[in-house]
């Protein structure tokens, strides 16, 4: 395995190869089996995947799957739509949520996405939307500020219901 191991881009492709040199050892698919903690037919498709294909046939390879639906520029200029706030786009409060980014996504670009697809875009875009940017206009930093300092301190120091 060690003249490998530079080529090798992720464990399972590591296990794969470490069972080929298994069995050139002399070992059984029982045995490489539970060497490696897999099933004897996993073994046996590693086995007819290197008969067929070789070597390769053991590589890693992308997963398939369907195509983005968003292109790389729709996908860039979500957090630009997303930064004129949720209000912006008639949902009640600054705050995003998943849902609601999915049905922005579906108004700016006209692809439907899942909420759980679309946690994992923002993820992608470094991009948490749970806190709203920018604090209420209403807010009264010298009240906020007057209350921790008087009304916190009394409200900690008195007897629990258990006393």
């Amino acid at each position: 395995m060690g003249r490998n191991k530079a080529k090798i881009k992720n464990w399972r492709e590591g296990r794969r190869l470490h069972a080929i040199e298994l069995k050139e050892q002399g070992w059984s698919h029982q045995e490489i089996a539970e060497a490696l903690n897999v099933s004897k037919a996993a073994v046996s498709q590693w086995m007819t995947a290197l008969r067929e294909h070789g070597r390769e046939g053991l590589r890693a390879r992308a997963r398939p799957g369907a195509p983005r639906r968003l292109d790389p520029q729709e996908i860039k200029r979500l957090p630009d739509c997303l930064s004129h706030g949720a209000e912006a786009y008639g949902f009640r409060g600054a705050v995003w949520t998943c849902a609601r980014v999915a049905a922005v996504i579906k108004e700016e670009f006209g692809v439907a996405y899942h909420k759980a697809h679309v946690s994992r875009l923002l993820k992608e875009l470094c991009w948490t939307p749970q806190m709203p940017i920018e604090r209420a206009s209403q807010r009264d930093e010298e009240a906020i500020e007057k209350w921790r300092i008087e009304v916190w301190p009394v409200l900690k120091k008195r007897p629990s219901k258990r006393a």
